[in-house]
């Protein structure tokens, strides 16, 4: 995971492989729609067909497990594009993608997507790109989740809230945006009860702290050893 810093919205978006020019030509097949605050734009059984790219809003990528619980990969927003490719006829989505607020959304339909692909070899080398990107994002959330426990999959969650919401004071970084440990628990696939005992122990170490109901990282060094970083580029350390 690289090191936390406040980042704009372009910054950490998952469409910065894309030229203006090749990102302009994306927008050009793209029909806009809007998505009320809890609603899905997928869900796990849709037709995945589509992809979507994210004008305004926030969206959530979560899948329910065997248990009934709700484990919670992703948060999409501004400039980021979501969706899962349909590699064979008639494959399903495995995901629900939730809308966190209000949003306005691109809908890339797969066979206008095709043509553009067969058309330019220079966009079909960044789209590539792209779906390498989020092979390795993916993949890195299977680390935080499967190798160092659930201490330090917490860690690294932490490091990407800061990443994605972190306001930079000195060495102190507080996080702009709320989070209840219910939402913690479902990043990590813990319990809440789970979350609550590791954040009050790192809270007596001096690691964590809180301030008007929000998190404050006092010491994201020790966050980092925790979760044996190995230091991510900042666009793929982020929730």
């Amino acid at each position: 995971m690289g090191a936390a810093c406040a980042l704009s919205n372009s910054t950490l978006s998952n469409t910065i492989l894309f030229s203006a020019e090749n990102l302009n030509r994306l927008k050009g097949i793209m029909y806009e729609k809007k998505v009320k605050s809890g609603t899905y734009l997928f869900e796990e059984g849709d037709l995945a067909d589509k992809l979507y790219f994210i004008k305004e809003g926030a969206v959530n990528l979560s899948k329910v497990m065997d248990d009934g619980k709700e484990l919670s990969f992703y948060h999409f927003g501004s400039e980021d594009m979501l969706g899962e490719y349909q590699y064979v006829e008639g494959k399903k989505c495995m995901f629900n993608a939730r809308a966190l607020k209000d949003c306005k959304v691109g809908v890339i339909q797969q066979r206008d997507l095709e043509v553009l692909l067969w058309q330019d070899g220079d966009f079909s080398i960044q789209f590539t790109k792209w779906m390498g990107y989020m092979q390795q994002f993916t993949q890195t959330k299977m680390r935080d989740l499967m190798f160092f426990g659930k201490n330090g999959a917490l860690a690294s969650t932490l490091i990407r809230m800061t990443n994605t919401y972190g306001k930079a004071d000195g060495n102190v970084f507080h996080i702009t945006r709320k989070f209840t440990n219910e939402e913690i628990a479902g990043l990590i696939g813990a319990t809440r009860e789970t979350v609550n005992r590791m954040l009050n122990q790192l809270k007596k170490d001096g690691i964590v702290g809180y301030e008007k109901g929000s998190f404050v990282i006092l010491d994201l060094e020790a966050l980092r050893n925790i979760c044996h970083c190995e230091d991510c580029p900042r666009h793929v350390c982020r929730l």
